[in-house]
C-alpha cells in the first residue's frame, strides 16, 4: 500500500469519526440535555407531560404505566423516564402526586414505580396543552406523534430551573417563584423594568449580588436558629443541598477540628430541622460563623443559563427569557381568540340557517324533487334572499348540514330558544373582538387570573439578603499549640516547649502565620507547621497582625555601634527571608520590645573615666514609626554594653546637672541622655 493511499484512507476516517461526533454532539445537546427556551422543557420532560395528557381521565396513574406509554415517545431506558417524572413531580407545579415520591430534604429516594401513581395538575392542564396550537411530528419509530414544543403559557424555564451537561456545555439555570415571575410578566406588558431573582424549594437565605442576570454567582446559606445556650437548629437548607450532606460535612469540619460539637441529629420529616448540641465552652454564635465558614451551611453556586433557541445552543439572561415567554403567551393567546372567534362564527352561521331552513319552511320545497343535485340546488336558491342575514356565503356543506336535521326537530323547534341561543353567540363575538383589539390587557388579565388562582399555593420559600463573607481565620478555632525547642532548634505544633519564655510558646489557628526574628536581625514569616527546623538563635515568634508595633535595639557590628528602631508589620512574601540591619558577625539584636506606647529601655555604656554618665534611658515612643529595613537611630558615640527593657518600671527622677567650664547647658545637651547617680551603678 502506497503512502497516498494509506493518507486517503486516513483522511476518510477522520471525515467519518468527525461527522458522526458531530451528529453525537448536535443529538445530547437539543435532545437530552439542554432545554428549550419557549416551553422550558427538556425532551423527556415534554414527552412524560404529553403521555399523560393524552391518558388524562381526571384519576391517578400508576407511574409505571406513565413511564411504559412514554417509553413510545421517548427512545432511551426507562429509568431516565422514572427519574425525570419523580424529579418534575417535586417541583410542585405541573403534575400531582400520589405515594412516596422521596424527601428533598433528607435526600431519600422513591418508591418502586409500581407503588406510586400521579397525574396532571389542573395548573398544568389549563395552561400547556392546546391541540391547534401545538405541531406535531412523527416519534421516533413513526408510530406515534409528538409535539415539538408544547404550547406552554408559564415560563417554565425560569419557573422550574434545569441542570445538564452536554458535549463541550452545560446549563444551570436557577428555580423562581411562581408569583414573582407573573408580576414580573405584567410590568413587562406594563413597559416597566424589573428584575427577578431566584427562589429555591429548600429555602435558606440567598445572597444575589453577583448574580448577574443568571450568568454570576450566588451565596446560599442555611438559616440557622438559636434554640438556647448549647442548641442551635438547622431549619432551612441551602440550594440543592439535603439533610445527609450537610450533617457529613459538619461532622467532618468537627473532626478536623475547626468546630465543637457534642452531637448532631436530623429530626427532619415536612420540615428540615437538624438539631447541633454545643459542648462547655462553645458559644452559639461564634459556632454559627463556623458552620457558615467551614461547612455547606454557606455554599456558592454558579448559574449558567443556556438554552436552545431556534435550534441552536445559546446563552442568555432571565429577563430575555421572560420577554420571550411573555410574547409567546400574547401569541398564543391571540391565536386563541383568533379560534374561538372562527368557531363561534361558524356556529352563528349554522344556527341562523337552521331558523331560516325551519321557519321559513324550506324543506317542504324539495319534496317533489327527484334528485339529490335537484334538492341542492332548490335549498341553494331558497337560500339566496336571505345571504344579507348569514355570516358568509353558503356552502355545500351547509346544506348537506341542513338536509341531516330529523323530522323531531323540526316539529319541536323552539323559535324563541333559538332566538336565545343567536343572541347569545353574537355576544361572545363581541366580547372576542373586544378582547383581540386590546391583547396586551387580555394577557394581563390572564395572567392575573391564574395569580388569584394558584399564587397563594407557591410563596416565597428563600429569603433575600447580602450578607458579608465569613472570615474563616476569625471563625477559626485558636486550637494548636506551637512550641519551640532551642537545643533540637524545631518549631511546630508537634514540639514540646522546653523554654520559659512565654514569647516562644503560643497557640493560634491553621489560618495563622507566625512571624520569626532571629538574634542576628533575620527575619521571615511561615506558615503553622507540625515540625520545622528553624536553628537556635530564636529571638521572637508570634501571629502576624497588622497592628503590631516593633522596637529594636541593635548593634551595628561593623561600627559597633548601637541604633533603636520602631516599625509596624512589615509586608512579606511567605517562607522568604528579610533583614532589619545589615548582616556582619558581630551584628545583634540587643533589645527586641513589643508595643506601640511606654516602651523604655536602660542602655549601659561601657565605663569611661572621662564620661559623666554611664547609663542612659530611652523612650521608645520618642522614635518615629517607620519601615522595617530602616536604619533607624543613634543612641551613642560609646560602646553599649548591654541593654535592659524597663517597660512598667517606675521612673528614677531626672536630676539636673550643673553646667561645667566648656559643656552646654542641660537643656541644650541630647535628649536622649538621662542623668543618674556620678557614682557608678550596679549595672556598671
Amino acid at each position: 500500500m502506497t503512502s497516498e493511499t494509506k493518507e486517503h484512507g486516513r483522511g476518510k476516517l477522520h471525515d467519518l469519526f468527525d461527522r458522526n461526533f458531530l451528529d453525537y454532539t448536535s443529538y445530547v445537546i437539543r435532545e437530552r440535555a439542554i432545554p428549550d427556551i419557549d416551553d422550558g422543557l427538556k425532551p423527556v420532560q415534554r414527552r412524560i407531560l404529553q403521555t399523560l395528557h393524552n391518558m388524562d381521565d381526571g384519576r391517578f396513574h400508576k407511574v409505571a404505566n406513565v413511564v411504559g406509554e412514554t417509553m413510545k415517545l421517548h427512545p432511551h431506558g426507562d429509568q431516565s423516564i422514572f427519574a425525570a417524572l419523580v424529579n418534575l413531580a417535586n417541583k410542585g407545579y405541573l403534575i400531582n402526586r400520589q405515594g412516596n415520591f422521596g424527601n428533598i430534604y433528607t435526600g431519600d429516594q422513591a418508591s418502586a414505580a409500581r407503588y406510586i401513581e400521579c397525574r396532571l395538575s389542573p395548573l398544568a392542564r389549563e395552561t400547556l396543552f392546546n391541540k391547534d396550537l401545538t405541531e406535531f411530528v412523527d416519534s421516533y419509530d413513526g408510530r406515534m406523534l409528538e409535539p415539538v414544543s408544547l404550547p406552554a403559557k408559564l415560563p417554565l424555564l425560569l419557573l422550574l430551573g434545569a441542570e445538564g451537561i452536554a458535549v463541550g456545555m452545560a446549563t444551570k439555570i436557577m428555580p423562581h417563584n411562581f408569583c414573582e415571575l407573573l408580576k414580573c410578566q405584567i410590568k413587562y406588558l406594563q413597559g416597566k423594568d424589573f428584575t427577578l431573582y431566584p427562589d429555591f424549594p429548600r429555602g435558606g437565605i440567598v445572597d444575589t449580588s453577583e448574580y448577574d442576570h443568571g450568568n454570576g454567582r450566588l451565596r446560599c446559606r442555611a438559616k440557622i436558629k438559636v434554640k438556647d445556650d448549647k442548641t442551635i437548629t438547622i431549619t432551612e437548607l441551602p440550594y440543592n443541598l439535603t439533610t445527609q450532606a450537610l450533617i457529613d460535612s459538619v461532622e467532618k469540619a468537627a473532626k478536623a477540628g475547626k468546630i465543637k460539637i457534642t452531637s448532631i441529629n436530623d429530626y427532619t420529616a415536612e420540615e428540615v430541622e437538624v438539631e447541633i448540641r454545643l459542648p462547655r465552652g462553645a458559644h452559639a454564635d461564634e459556632t454559627i460563623d463556623a458552620l457558615y465558614a467551614f461547612t455547606d451551611c454557606e455554599v456558592s453556586v454558579s448559574p449558567n443559563l443556556v438554552v436552545i433557541r431556534d435550534t441552536m445552543p445559546c446563552i442568555v439572561q432571565v429577563e430575555e427569557v421572560l420577554k420571550r415567554n411573555t410574547d409567546s403567551l400574547l401569541a398564543y393567546l391571540e391565536k386563541e381568540l383568533t379560534i374561538e372567534r372562527g368557531r363561534l362564527l361558524d356556529k352563528l352561521h349554522a344556527r341562523k340557517l337552521e331558523q331560516i331552513f325551519i321557519e321559513e319552511r324550506l324543506y317542504k320545497r324539495i319534496e317533489e324533487q327527484i334528485s339529490y343535485k335537484a334538492v341542492i340546488s332548490t335549498i341553494r336558491q331558497a337560500l339566496f334572499p336571505f345571504a344579507d342575514e348569514l355570516i358568509r356565503k353558503v356552502t355545500k356543506e351547509d346544506i348537506e348540514r341542513l338536509l341531516e336535521i330529523k323530522i323531531k326537530r323540526i316539529s319541536r323547534y323552539d323559535i324563541n330558544k333559538q332566538q336565545k341561543e343567536i343572541r347569545s353567540l353574537e355576544k361572545s363575538i363581541a366580547v372576542t373582538e373586544e378582547h383581540l383589539k386590546d391583547m396586551v390587557g387580555f394577557t394581563r388579565d390572564y395572567l392575573q387570573a391564574l395569580l388569584k388562582k394558584y399564587g397563594k399555593n407557591h410563596p416565597r420559600k428563600s429569603e433575600l439578603k447580602q450578607f458579608d463573607e465569613v472570615n474563616a481565620r476569625k471563625a477559626a478555632l485558636a486550637n494548636i499549640n506551637i512550641g519551640y525547642n532551642r537545643e533540637s532548634g524545631f518549631l511546630g505544633s508537634k514540639v514540646k516547649a522546653e523554654n520559659k519564655r512565654k514569647d516562644l510558646a503560643l497557640t493560634c489557628s491553621e489560618y495563622d502565620r507566625l512571624l520569626l526574628i532571629f538574634k542576628d536581625g533575620l527575619y521571615k514569616v511561615i506558615s503553622v507547621c507540625d515540625k520545622v527546623f528553624v536553628g537556635d538563635n530564636l529571638l521572637y515568634m508570634g501571629v502576624v497582625k497588622r497592628d503590631l508595633v516593633f522596637n529594636v535595639i541593635y548593634r551595628a557590628g561593623g561600627e559597633n555601634l548601637t541604633y533603636g528602631k520602631r516599625f509596624k508589620m512589615p509586608k512579606f512574601i511567605l517562607n522568604r527571608e528579610y533583614r532589619l540591619f545589615k548582616a556582619h558577625k558581630r551584628s545583634i539584636i540587643q533589645m527586641l520590645a513589643v508595643g506601640e506606647k511606654d516602651v523604655r529601655a536602660r542602655i549601659s555604656l561601657v565605663p569611661s573615666s572621662r564620661a559623666r554618665y554611664n547609663a542612659l534611658e530611652i523612650e521608645m515612643d520618642d522614635f518615629l514609626i517607620k519601615s522595617a529595613s530602616a536604619k533607624g537611630k543613634r543612641l551613642s558615640n560609646r560602646v553599649v554594653r548591654r541593654v535592659t527593657n524597663i517597660t512598667g518600671k517606675p521612673r528614677k527622677p531626672k536630676p539636673v546637672p550643673a553646667t561645667l567650664p566648656g559643656m552646654p547647658p542641660a537643656d541644650q545637651q541630647d535628649p536622649l541622655r538621662k542623668q543618674e547617680n556620678k557614682k557608678p551603678s550596679s549595672e556598671t
